[in-house]
């Protein structure tokens, strides 16, 4: 009997880790190898190879597992800052709103002085409310006043982190002369208000050649800083404005210019993204390996102004206060910002109360008319993980685009393998490869070599630096393909490929004494063959909080867009590959044309329209999947309506309109305000919440959502007519599977006397008789021209609180 020879101990452990792999994938998991929080960090794009997205330097820690390390508890400051909303202004005269929030703070400091030294901030032009930094006891105190609705603690928040508008068929040539851009003068006179990390000025996406003068109704300024001054602005950039002291109040060492600029300047380069996402400048003749020559790259809206408010600042990869983004809202709405892009939030997994970080604020600029845009959140791919809730925020969810980034493998015998990298130094030629996992002999059996390494499994992680210093010229990388990548070396192949790939390479390693392979530049491909999916990031629906209602809303290219990065020491790149926070803006700059297209269109409109012409397929019509462990098509939870598509946008035939008296709606039955936080909210006394009978699910969203249905529901909605006087319009049913859905009346019809119109949806549990998991549908009015497509999602519990 022919003797098995023993395997080398570092190819055990491959085999271990393909052993692995396969148990994972085939149980629908991520593998071993995935950080606990599954979100791509700001700025790191699925293929940019970003410092958050590396694993923690475990170098200078002792293998000793018996040690026990402390863990260092958190600073708590003997005044921590407390955030006090007292609803809408009582004074128009924000000198008076102030005086009457110093006299609520002396109520309980006993001076004036006292007072002023604890005053923050005043919230004294969008709303009424002030910060102040005071003991919890006092602050209780406070809480009580007759005046304060609403007792917020100053929290954390984080940053949520060319080819898109081409493949949105908006075109990115300046010379198209047809669709909404070229309606809307590319967005010119409308101001995007961008609460952020700052703006690099001097980006070529900040130039304002050919622009007219600043729009009369701006109040807005620059102010002067580190390293910026009021001439750093010019007619794109209108304005600049940088809040710390909320933060700084908060942390136990204070933000200083040694760390960053105390101005509106960007060290984190997340805002100057997103500036240039939402509306840069044409830029022409971009360069970036992989590039066609003469490539242009530009932002949703190229000729809108620009106002950048820095609330976020470069601690902890861009961390900002609650405080501060109130402030930089409360400023923003009297300035007279037309939209606001806001590409932050906090935790998915918080108390269950909606009068948090930007909610209330942007509730008031709602309500004056200007659209809020944010991030369903990087909590993705887990159940339940959006954030940017209320249904007055229009919250965006992220896809991938039509482009990849392949990396040609090559056997001596000619077979050849694709991986993802973005390497682009030359060729490797012919070089031995080798697999393991083994990190105790690297030194003597790297040099030279390309090394092949499974992420998944029991094994450590073999990153790039590491092999790089052992002697290693290139590592492959097999893992899943929704998982974070790396950072990888300049000019060091990084590339990766999936476990299919990965195991037949092991292959071959097995039956061929001395495997070489040869490694070429990556190339750009995109286009129809290149599949569109939900990102893995992306934060998923229903809300825990607030299940009724859906979200996301509507989803956008994130993954893997070109945009201006601000230089730094390391790297000089003007420009680089973004993350997933770039979804918010690309539907923002949208927004901004279609204010200018519908300048009488509430905010609420315009996401009616937005989410009834979206698709549910790529461009060229394939469905879109979702990326993070198991593929499957993607639903309403991933993506809302679906993939934004602008040019139906702009004339969708009929609306689902809402205004403050549907969101005092949402609040009363969600939140559970009393009629005093309503009237205050207002500013009119006799605001009052609806009677007890309505019912969270006749909101009038573009959507319907049921997580608890045990017999049968008849629900409410209404839509107004924006398209031709006399239509009309016929519903066309996808029952969600085993559900019935009855929809009355079997026509809507509109004419001159007639344009908003209610109907009734009835659904019943149909077949169900067990508590099921969401099933999905949709309902689509159609007027032979018009398709006003809202998502259906149903969920039976015919026994409470039983886990499914």
């Amino acid at each position: 009997m022919k003797k098995t020879p023993k395997m080398d101990s570092s190819l055990r452990l491959c085999f271990v880790a393909i052993a692995f792999g396969f148990v994972f994938i085939m149980n629908g998991k991520l593998s071993s190898g995935t950080t606990p929080h599954e979100a791509d960090p700001p700025q790191a794009s699925n293929l940019a190879f970003s410092p958050e997205a590396a694993p923690p330097d475990t170098s200078a820690m002792d293998d000793d597992s018996d040690i026990n390390y402390e863990p260092v508890p958190p600073f708590v400051p003997e005044f921590p800052v407390f955030i006090f909303y007292l609803g809408e202004r009582k004074h128009d005269d924000p000198n008076l709103v102030t005086q009457s929030h110093l006299e609520i703070l002396k109520s309980v400091l006993g001076s004036e002085e006292e007072a002023n030294k604890s005053m923050v901030y005043s919230y004294h032009h969008g709303f009424s409310g002030f910060a102040a930094k005071l003991k919890p006891a006092e602050a209780e105190k406070l809480k009580k006043h007759p005046e304060v609705i609403i007792l917020l603690e100053n929290r954390k928040l984080g940053l949520q982190t060319t080819r898109t508008w081409d493949y949105l068929g908006q075109f990115s040539t300046p010379t198209s002369s047809e669709g909404l851009l070229h309606e809307t003068n590319m967005g010119s006179g409308a101001i995007i208000g961008v609460i952020d990390s700052g703006i690099w000025s001097e980006s070529g996406a900040f130039d304002d050649d050919g622009y007219g003068p600043i729009p009369k109704q701006w109040k807005g300024q620059c102010v002067s800083g580190d390293q910026f001054s009021p001439v750093d602005c010019n007619k794109k950039l209108i304005g600049a404005k940088y809040y710390i002291d909320g933060l700084n109040a908060d942390l136990e060492t204070s933000i200083n210019s040694t760390t960053e600029y105390l101005s509106p300047r960007d060290r984190n380069g997340h805002g100057t993204q997103v500036s240039s996402t939402v509306a840069g400048s044409f830029v022409s003749n971009v360069t970036l390996p992989g590039l066609s020559s003469g490539s242009i790259m530009r932002g949703g809206a190229p000729k809108a102004h620009i106002a950048m408010y820095k609330t976020c600042w470069d601690v902890e990869g861009g961390m900002c206060s609650v405080a501060d983004v109130w402030k930089a809202f409360d400023e923003a709405i009297h300035d007279g910002v037309d939209i606001l892009s806001v590409s932050i939030g906090g935790s998915a997994l918080k108390s269950l109360d909606v009068e948090i970080d930007i909610a209330i604020p942007a509730l008031h600029a709602v309500n004056k008319g200007i659209p809020v845009v944010s991030p369903a959140g990087n909590g993705g791919s887990r159940y339940s993980s959006v954030i940017n809730i209320s249904p007055w925020i229009l919250t965006v969810a992220a896809t991938t685009l039509d482009r990849s980034f392949p990396t040609l493998i090559t056997l001596e015998n000619n077979k050849t393998f694709l991986g993802q990298s973005l390497y682009t130094g030359p060729e490797i030629s012919f070089t031995d490869l080798i697999c393991t996992a083994d990190h105790s002999n690297l030194d003597q059996i790297t040099k030279g070599k390309v090394i092949m390494h499974f992420s998944m499994g029991p094994t450590p992680p073999m990153t790039p630096d590491i092999v790089q210093k052992n002697g290693g010229i290139g590592l492959i990388d097999v893992r899943s393909p929704s998982d974070s990548r790396v950072e990888c070396p300049a000019n060091f192949p990084c590339i990766y490929v999936d476990l299919e790939v990965g195991s037949e390479l092991y292959t071959y390693t097995q039956t061929t004494s001395s495997l070489k392979i040869k490694i070429s530049p990556y190339k750009t491909i995109f286009g129809e063959r290149v599949a569109s999916k939900v990102a893995k990031s992306s934060a998923r629906g229903p809300s825990s909080f607030s299940p009724a209602i859906l979200k996301p809303d509507i989803a956008a290219p994130g993954v893997t867009l070109l945009t201006p990065r601000i230089p730094t020491d390391e790297d000089t790149s003007e420009f680089a590959y973004s993350g997933t926070s770039m979804a918010t803006p690309v539907i923002a700059g949208i927004v901004a044309l279609l204010k200018i297209s519908h300048p009488n269109w509430s905010p609420a409109a315009i996401k009616s329209a937005l989410v009834t012409t979206a698709m549910k397929t790529d461009p060229y019509g394939e469905r879109l999947t979702v990326d993070g462990g198991n593929y499957k098509e993607a639903d309403a939870f991933d993506y809302g309506g679906g993939l934004v598509n602008l040019e139906k946008a702009t004339d969708p035939g009929l609306v689902y309109d809402m205004d403050i008296n549907d969101y005092i709606h949402y609040l009363c039955s969600q939140a559970l305000y009393t009629d005093k936080k309503v009237s205050a909210l207002t500013g009119n006394i006799t605001s009052k919440c609806p009677s007890s009978c309505s019912s969270i699910l006749d909101l009038n969203v573009p959507s319907i959502t049921i997580p608890d249905l045990k017999t049968n529901v008849t629900v409410t909605r209404s839509v107004t007519n924006v398209g031709p006087v006399k239509s009309v319009y016929k519903p066309v049913i996808e029952t969600p599977l085993g559900f019935k859905v009855v929809v009355s009346p079997k026509k809507l019809k509109f004419n001159k006397r007639r344009n908003k119109v209610a109907f009734k949806v009835r659904v019943s549990t149909g077949s169900h008789r067990v508590n099921t998991a969401f099933y999905f549908g949709s309902l689509t009015w159609s007027d032979g021209l018009h398709n006003v497509t809202i998502p259906i999602s149903l969920r039976t519990r015919f026994i409470d609180n039983l886990f499914l």
